[in-house]
């Protein structure tokens, strides 16, 4: 196993790209499960009531990947209430359009068919690497849950192609690829112009340094757009892969550990600040070197502005896991049932150490389950 580089000032932290240790062990989809469900899910929108995102596709990723197979397809039947009809179509988005379409939500299914026509002509892994530094401004938009559900979706394929020794051949993986890249271009969304705080050197100082936003009311498109200044983390500055790498890692565990103390502040919210960078952690096998830095320089931006916007005042105690193994801890959030808790305690179980499980059953406790 290589070593990642040592950031100044940081703790030395498992990388779950190369440790296998560090979360609990993936169990391959022997039923189809993870395939039956995204068949389900895409006659659907990514989002109801215009604006609330449908973390389904993400949920069953999760629920699949940690054991939970058995129990999905009755999840989803919890969670079909939730779910809409995809919106109309407008226009068709193209190579010379494009640009205006960016941003549109009103162009959810133009976006997401584009995508699927790139994905049947080309590569995934060429689609995604052509499309990533240009969606990758926009990671705030929907609340993050675009690149959450892209990150999810990564995940599945480069799990599948490690498992047949070869490119992945479920088209419905390939599918939910464009459904997600689709989200994020009609939900992309731009931060404000930010001023830079005095920096911090470690991913866990920088987030405590976030000032939090002077009005903590409103949705989080209001609250985004109160941002005015985030502190310096000179990690998040740098050029090289593997140091973008290793401090990406570092944030998502920073993130995961404060929520043990915060997450009460916005127990569904808050979970996006560790849930959105790990996303990112988990496409960057996928993608050209050269994009691990910028991809770690957005995820740094994201969690950071999710922790403005719903930060708690002060931080609070909260109990250990409870000797509970990491299966345990993944079994107890799929009984509980909501979709926050269960893709926080997924990338909690990335992290997989103590105050990461103590933070996994934080978001339990906190949630108010669906089941």
């Amino acid at each position: 196993m290589t070593s990642l580089p040592h950031l100044p000032g940081s703790p030395d932290l498992p990388d779950p790209l190369d440790d296998p240790t560090a979360s609990a062990a993936p169990v391959p989809d022997l039923s189809g499960t993870l395939d039956e469900a995204l068949e389900r899910l895409h006659a659907f929108g990514p989002e109801r009531l215009g604006w609330l995102s449908n973390h389904a596709p993400m949920a069953v990723e999760a629920l699949v990947r940690g054991g939970q197979a058995t129990g999905v397809h009755r999840w989803l039947d919890r969670y079909r209430h939730k779910l809409e009809d995809m919106p109309d179509r407008h226009a068709r988005v193209t190579v010379d359009n494009w640009h205006t379409a960016l941003g549109d939500p009103r162009r959810i299914a133009d976006w997401t068919d584009h995508f699927v026509r790139e994905t049947a002509e080309r590569p995934w892994r060429d689609v995604l690497s052509e499309w990533w530094p240009r969606l990758l401004p926009g990671i705030a938009g929907g609340a993050t849950h675009p690149v959450i559900r892209v990150g999810h979706a990564v995940r599945s394929l480069l799990e599948d192609e490690s498992a047949q020794g070869r490119a992945s051949r479920s088209g419905l993986r390939v599918a939910e690829l464009a459904h997600g890249l689709g989200y994020w271009a009609a939900r992309h969304q731009t931060l404000p112009p930010l001023g830079t705080l005095p920096g911090a050197r470690t991913a866990a100082a920088a987030l405590d340094a976030v000032p939090a936003i002077d009005v903590q009311e409103g949705g989080i498109q209001e609250r985004l757009g109160r941002l005015t200044a985030f502190p310096g983390w000179p990690a998040a500055a740098t050029n090289n892969p593997d140091t973008a790498r290793a401090a990406l890692t570092q944030l998502v565990t920073a993130a995961v550990h404060r929520y043990a103390a915060h997450g009460h502040g916005q127990p569904v919210m808050l979970v996006h600040a560790a849930t959105a960078p790990n996303a990112v952690l988990r496409a960057l096998p996928a993608l050209p070197r050269d994009l691990w830095p910028p991809s770690l320089a957005a995820a740094w931006a994201a969690s950071a502005a999710v922790t403005a916007a719903y930060t708690a005042p002060t931080p609070a105690a909260y109990p250990s896991a409870g000797g509970a193994t990491p299966q345990e801890m993944f079994e107890r959030a799929a009984a509980h049932g909501d979709d926050h808790t269960i893709k926080f305690n997924d990338t909690a179980l990335d992290v997989g150490d103590p105050q990461a499980l103590a933070a996994a059953r934080r978001a339990i406790d906190l949630n108010e389950p669906i089941f």
